[in-house]
């Protein structure tokens, strides 16, 4: 469940002023050039403490945004029960964070632009009280400025493409805004694009091939505008005809195992490697960011919540009815309190569950195409045993490094990997705006460049 500077110089009177300028022009230069951190090679650096530190480490899921709004939650305050602060970063060594700006569909509908917006602007305020240890950017060459700079790089994503309530000027503004990633679908279909979450509800309509011509220009225009395509939730309909015609990589920004758990939502072995093949001939291709939550990663606890669903639907109801008697609202947070409480009495799966389903998808895809995405604040404390908060992201490196996993290893899964795919991102964008193409109001050929 994100600026350029522009001065105006004055004709140089003196050398020293000369001199000045030069150092400025330097500075800035350095601090926009991207630089691939340099890894010492001692003993201590190559232990998987050594290792976790060295790294950029980099997130592509965290559902933060919905506390900013709803409880007044501070970022560099204390935690009280979440899973992420600046504090649990810090500790953690989390370098980079995309927040995931999620709209209830049922509770929001018809105020889904509104609800994005205060969303997007709460993170923004967040790094407006604390700019010393907090940048918010937009581009890798801005993750690796506020690494470098000893500062957290806050960014942002859509969750659902409802958002854009059918609208491509809308996606084109919340890009200028700063978003950097949109998952074409929450768990609900949006009538251009299908979900996994409703794909056997016969009451919702869905598209005859996944997508449907506007779809695909929803696509094509995210690959123009340098928007990375996010294909958690998705049907796996829609999962393929998104992959035939992107022109860009594609994420999965918080996606595990469906071999491991067979999870709708989860990427099939097929599914992982048609990610890691995405992007047309010269890709590099995409990453299936894991996903944290204990039922995405636990078939025995997957199947548990299922158990459980007549109880917690009866709870629900219950609410409802009584809120309804006093004359009560009941909100997405009321409902989400009450699954959660019953979910909790689950026992959390063990730690290495989690690194099962991460071994599982470098070995299907490729260590080149797997990375975290782990679904922080989305999921309560439905996490495994022993990650509570982003404090305990180095047990994922020690871990995998149990396992055989290289120092170099790490780095790609810890945010490397995530970092190339939006670089060639990046890229793509700059070939497609040079290129002389249809407008996007016209059918696009989409079939022209795979030929």
């Amino acid at each position: 469940m994100a600026h350029p500077v522009y001065t105006d110089a004055k004709p140089m009177r003196t050398h020293a002023t000369l001199t000045l300028v030069l150092l400025a022009a330097s500075a800035l230069v350095g601090a926009q050039t991207p630089v691939n951190p340099v890894h010492k090679t001692s003993p201590k650096n190559q232990s998987p403490e050594g290792v976790h530190r060295s790294a950029l480490v980099i997130d592509t899921h965290a559902d933060t945004p919905q506390r900013f709004v709803d409880e007044h939650f501070d970022f560099a305050g204390p935690l009280n029960g979440g899973n992420l602060n600046l504090e649990s970063a810090r500790k953690g060594n989390l370098g980079a964070e995309f927040f995931s700006i999620w709209v209830e569909p049922t509770l929001y509908k018809g105020q889904y632009a509104r609800r994005t917006l205060e969303l997007i602007d709460s993170v923004k305020q967040q790094v407006a009280r604390d700019p010393k240890q907090m940048m918010f950017v937009a581009t890798p060459a801005g993750i690796e400025y506020a690494h470098r700079s000893h500062k957290f790089a806050v960014l942002i994503g859509i969750e659902g493409g409802h958002s854009i309530e059918n609208s491509i000027p809308l996606l084109r503004q919340y890009y200028a805004l700063g978003v950097r990633y949109m998952t074409l679908t929450w768990a609900n279909s949006n009538g251009w694009a299908d979900s996994s979450g409703d794909i056997d509800d016969k009451s919702v309509t869905h598209t005859k091939e996944g997508l449907t011509e506007f779809g695909k220009d929803v696509v094509y225009e995210m690959n123009r505008l340098g928007m990375m395509v996010d294909v958690s939730h998705v049907s796996d309909r829609t999962f393929f005809e998104t992959l035939r015609i992107t022109r860009a990589p594609v994420i999965a920004s918080h996606s595990s195992a469906r071999a491991l758990c067979d999870a709708p939502r989860n990427m099939t072995d097929a599914m992982q490697v048609a990610v890691a093949n995405s992007g047309g001939p010269n890709s590099k291709g995409g990453v299936v960011q894991v996903n944290f939550f204990s039922g995405f990663l636990s078939q025995s606890y997957r199947d548990a919540l299922k158990a459980i669903e007549p109880e917690v639907d009866k709870a629900v109801q219950e609410m409802k009815e009584k809120a309804k008697a006093e004359g009560k609202e009941v909100t997405y947070e009321d409902i989400d309190k009450i699954r959660r409480s019953y979910a909790n009495r689950i026992p959390r799966p063990p730690l290495s569950i989690l690194i099962k389903h991460i071994d599982h998808i470098a070995k299907v895809a490729g260590v080149d195409h797997v990375g975290l995405g782990s679904d922080f604040d989305g999921v309560g404390g439905q996490l495994p045993e022993g990650i509570d908060s982003a404090a305990d992201l180095p047990k994922i490196t020690e871990a995998l490094m149990a396992r055989g996993y290289t120092a170099e290893d790490c780095r790609k899964i810890l945010g490397g990997n995530l970092l190339r795919v939006f670089r060639e991102v990046e890229h793509v964008t700059k070939e497609l705006k040079a290129e002389n193409r249809p407008r996007i109001t016209d059918k696009q050929p989409f079939n022209e460049w795979q030929k």
